[in-house]
């Protein structure tokens, strides 16, 4: 079959030819109809997981997924051939992506049925960066009128969660350059969204905004001891790039570490909200298969949104 594989980290992804995977036990094999590019993706690609994560080579990347179920591994139930189904590929090791015609995955985690009115590319984009802004906003368990920094509104994980927090009713603070970032940004929701330029003097804007500090904040991207300090005292934040409790020891705040836990009930909730209208999935690109190589490019090139990589 066709797959983005490295034959070793670092190196580019490319488009080969590897042997497609059989379900084992509790597996279900689903033909993919489309997949995205992530920062999990790239990072893997640089190699800065070695040591992390055990790597299987020709290592096919890839961690979104939606599709068909082709086969069924033994003892698996609750699923059926040719059901649409969408949802992170969860293994403990690296090589066994959906960015392939073909990926096997648990029957019991990461997986989720595509429900009627979900367009199967937003379901191939929504997984991981859905998760990973779920998750982010329930560690900070944000309430109705509090306010909310985005740090990196931008990026797939930020403008979903850019949309939940407006939808709790949460005043929202989000970073982007002037311009095309910026309209980005506003066009995600009907909420009133401050956009503030992370390029300029971001405290002074924030504060501006905000004087006795936000509630909470997302570090998805940028500095987060300089958004922690921008948190009024008790306030939260929430980080999925490594800020630790001990990096702001002089604040009066808490510090949450995130990492996506894509269960069944957590997928079924987004893929509700998206098929209802309520959240957008921000798919702004989209590459076939065979020019993955193209989509990496876009994706490092800062695209804005989700990139989607259709591969049947």
């Amino acid at each position: 079959m066709r797959a983005v594989a490295l034959n070793e980290v670092p190196s580019a992804p490319a488009v080969t030819d590897v042997e497609p995977p059989r379900p084992e036990a509790g597996e279900l094999l689903v033909k993919v109809a489309v997949s995205s590019v992530n920062g999990f993706d790239a990072a893997t690609a640089a190699g800065w997981l070695q040591g992390m994560m055990e790597h299987r080579f020709p290592l096919v990347v890839g961690k979104d997924f939606a599709g068909t179920v082709e086969a069924l591994g033994e003892g698996v139930e609750g699923f059926a051939v040719g059901d649409e189904v969408f949802g992170v590929v969860m293994k403990p090791f690296l090589g066994s992506g959906s960015l392939a015609e073909y990926v096997t995955v648990s029957a019991g985690y990461g997986i989720a049925h595509v429900p009627a009115g979900l367009d199967i590319k937003d379901a191939g984009a929504l997984g991981l960066a859905g998760t990973a802004a779920f998750d982010s906003l329930t560690a900070l368990n944000v309430a109705k009128d509090e306010t909310v920094l985005v740090s990196g509104a931008t990026g797939g994980v930020g403008a979903l969660a850019v949309q939940l927090a407006a939808a709790q009713g949460a005043r929202v603070i989000a970073t982007a350059r002037p311009g095309a970032e910026s309209d980005f940004v506003a066009s995600l929701t009907d909420a009133d969204v401050a956009v503030v330029d992370f390029t300029g003097d971001l405290a002074a804007q924030v504060r501006a905004l905000a004087p006795e500090g936000v509630d909470t904040a997302l570090h998805l991207a940028g500095d987060g001891v300089q958004l922690a300090a921008l948190l009024k005292p008790g306030g939260r934040i929430v980080s999925t790039l490594g800020l630790t409790p001990e990096a702001v020891t002089a604040q009066d705040v808490s510090v949450h570490g995130v990492m996506a836990e894509p269960d069944a009930q957590t997928l079924t909730t987004l893929a509700e909200k998206a098929a209802s209208g309520a959240l957008r999935v921000p798919v702004t690109a989209t590459f076939p298969l065979e020019q993955a190589a193209d989509a990496f490019a876009a994706f490092g090139a800062g695209t804005l949104g989700k990139i989607a990589v259709t591969c049947s």
